[in-house]
């Protein structure tokens, strides 16, 4: 008789398109709420402030909140299932979309940490749904069925951006600034997306999952998939790093995740601050009034074009490079990914001050990334056993927000001290430096081989 892995039940490959749909729309949901966060953070903290040294102050506090939240989120999602995690960091996320609403009529920095932070948390919810898209997942489909995932945040996360100019216009019907309306919208995200996780994310697909191995393990299991009882022990740090021990490819993965994210967290954060001195420059050497609302709203406008291009390019092809992740395998995709980061680097050093060629970096830069995330998270996914799987993914998630914190925060000096292109250059030696790694990993796998 056929095992269930050779032959899965339909039960469970029904049970995964319907996981694959639900995790995709409300995805898209909360997309909007991230787009915006991105787009508008900079460049309020820095008004809030009045000084451009906290240009990063609000994307650091997004990140941190993805470090610290990431492994509670996979404890609780242990302990209750993916939909009452995913439901939790969104909830959190609303309520930051909230605060974010009243941060620019009050001029509250102390508001806008709490904001960001908050809704960071719903950005580490985003990242664990990708691992959530995997738990009933076949090995041979995974970084497809992640890749889908992923895709699914694209038109919620470029629309974001673009909503500055109907925010505007919602926050004037509303009596609230400019800057207040994107998140209108943000918080309608969260909340619809809340509603979606409930009503579709049934079974909960880590508790099935589980079920599946207890039956195929001889367990008997009566009752009905939202009544199993998880394990009492909870996931942490130490479960993480104790099962990465002697698992060099997983630590290989999330390194490679771990970099992409440090690269694309500290060029993007401050790209709007640099986009805006541009303007500036542009404005003063025309006689213009850089300051009238009038161009304030236009360079708004073009930032958030900016961002919706480069949260396309991180999120638009991932169907396509999980594919290509699956056919052509896991580590030449994430070695792909080093190569298109050199490419970046190069075209934001030479076009640092062009819009155009910002542009066309800040893309190449949301490409590799998509490439490192859904080949890296997927190669950490298939490295590990069953039982790490959620401490380890917590782990990853907790290094990436650690990563984005350290790029955010760093890269407000660096730009101060090197200007754009200093930061380019860093992004360009990361990859550099991982795609040595990638080499000597796979050198590695060839030596024992040949001595086997």
């Amino acid at each position: 008789m056929e095992s269930p892995l050779s032959t899965p039940p339909i039960e469970q490959n029904s049970a995964q398109r319907r996981v694959v749909r639900t995790l995709s729309v409300s995805q898209l949901l909360s997309g909007i709420g991230n787009g915006a966060s991105l787009a508008v953070g900079s460049l309020l903290a820095v008004e809030v402030t009045g000084s451009e040294a906290f240009a990063g102050a609000a994307t650091l506090a997004i990140s941190v909140a993805g470090a610290v939240s990431a492994l509670p989120l996979a404890s609780f999602a242990v302990q209750r299932g993916r939909r009452r995690s995913l439901t939790l960091g969104y909830s959190l996320a609303a309520l930051g979309a909230v605060g974010m609403i009243f941060t620019p009529p009050t001029q509250s920095f102390v508001l806008l940490m709490i904001s960001a932070f908050l809704l960071g948390v719903g950005n580490a919810a985003n990242l664990q749904a990708r691992f959530a898209a995997t738990d009933l997942a076949l090995p041979q489909h995974r970084a497809r069925d992640l890749g889908l995932v992923v895709w699914a945040i694209t038109i919620g996360a470029v629309t974001g951006p673009n909503l500055i100019g109907p925010g505007a216009a919602v926050g004037a019907f509303l009596g609230l600034p400019d800057m207040s309306g994107p998140f209108v919208f943000s918080l309608l995200g969260m909340i619809a997306a809340i509603i979606v996780l409930n009503v579709g994310l049934r079974p909960d697909p880590l508790l099935y999952a589980r079920d599946l191995r207890d039956a195929q393990s001889g367990s008997e299991s009566d009752d009905a998939v939202e009544s199993s009882q998880p394990p009492q022990r909870r996931s942490s740090l130490k479960d993480g790093l104790l099962a990465l021990k002697h698992l060099p490819d997983a630590r290989l993965g999330i390194g490679v995740i771990v970099a992409a994210h440090l690269t694309m967290v500290g060029i993007m954060s401050m790209t709007p601050v640099h986009v805006q001195h541009l303007s500036v420059q542009e404005h003063a050497m025309h006689g213009a009034d850089a300051n009238a609302s009038g161009s304030q709203l236009d360079t708004l406008v073009v930032i958030g074009f900016i961002i919706s291009l480069h949260i396309a390019g991180m999120f638009a092809l991932s169907p396509v490079f999980g594919m290509l992740a699956d056919r052509w395998g896991l580590k030449k995709t994430m070695f792909l990914a080093q190569a298109v980061f050199v490419l970046c680097a190069v075209t934001a050093v030479f076009g640092r001050d062009s819009e155009a060629a910002i542009t066309v970096a800040l893309v190449l830069l949301g490409l590799a990334w998509s490439l490192a995330t859904v080949a890296g998270s997927a190669f950490v996914s298939e490295s590990v056993t069953e039982e790490s799987r959620v401490p380890v993914q917590g782990l990853s998630d907790t290094m990436m927000g650690v990563a984005g914190a350290a790029g955010s925060s760093l890269a407000g000096l660096v730009l101060a001290t090197w200007g754009f292109g200093g930061l380019a250059w860093i992004g360009l030696g990361i990859a550099a430096a991982v795609a040595l790694w990638i080499l000597s990993s796979q050198r590695d796998r060839t030596k024992q081989a040949v001595t086997a």
